[in-house]
């Protein structure tokens, strides 16, 4: 058996086979990049669009998970609790037998009292949940038993 050597191409010169493939790898790794891209893009757009709450009882059960992060805190406004600071207010929540200090900071919303379901964001910090906002938990039904506490944006009691 005999083997046919085939000489070398001239310098500078490459074969047909050779830029097929070269152009070939060159797609597919502007491919790999692109999808890399579209799911990194994906996994980030989900994970900014789940915003879930917690209940205090569950968050606190969820503590060492949760450190850092910023996340809803669902509870009752503990009535005698509210304290007005100099930065916004402090007060506690409490849900299903748990409660935890919060610390908001900003103004709360119009609706905010004792006796009512918030949720606060922000994080649990030392002893307590560090919060900037605090979104009040009302449904018609609310509205309904209580309709000179809801303001509307033109000034009407509703």
């Amino acid at each position: 058996m005999t083997a046919t050597l085939v000489p070398p191409a001239p310098d500078g010169a490459t074969t047909a086979s050779t830029k097929r493939s070269g152009f070939r790898l060159r797609y597919v790794v502007v491919a790999l990049v692109l999808l890399g891209a579209l799911g990194f893009l994906v996994a980030k757009g989900l994970s900014s669009a789940l915003n879930f709450y917690l209940p205090v009882n569950q968050a606190l059960h969820q503590r060492a998970s949760l450190d850092g992060h910023t996340f809803n805190l669902e509870g009752l406004v503990e009535p005698g609790t509210i304290h007005a600071t100099p930065s916004g207010v402090d007060f506690t929540l409490t849900a299903g037998g748990d409660r935890v200090a919060v610390h908001n900071t900003g103004s709360p919303p119009q609706l905010f009292q004792p006796d009512i379901p918030v949720i606060a964001v922000g994080h649990f910090v030392g002893g307590g949940f560090a919060s900037n906002q605090i979104l009040v938990k009302h449904t018609s039904s609310y509205i309904a038993a209580h309709p000179n506490r809801v303001t509307a944006p033109n000034g009407t009691k509703r």
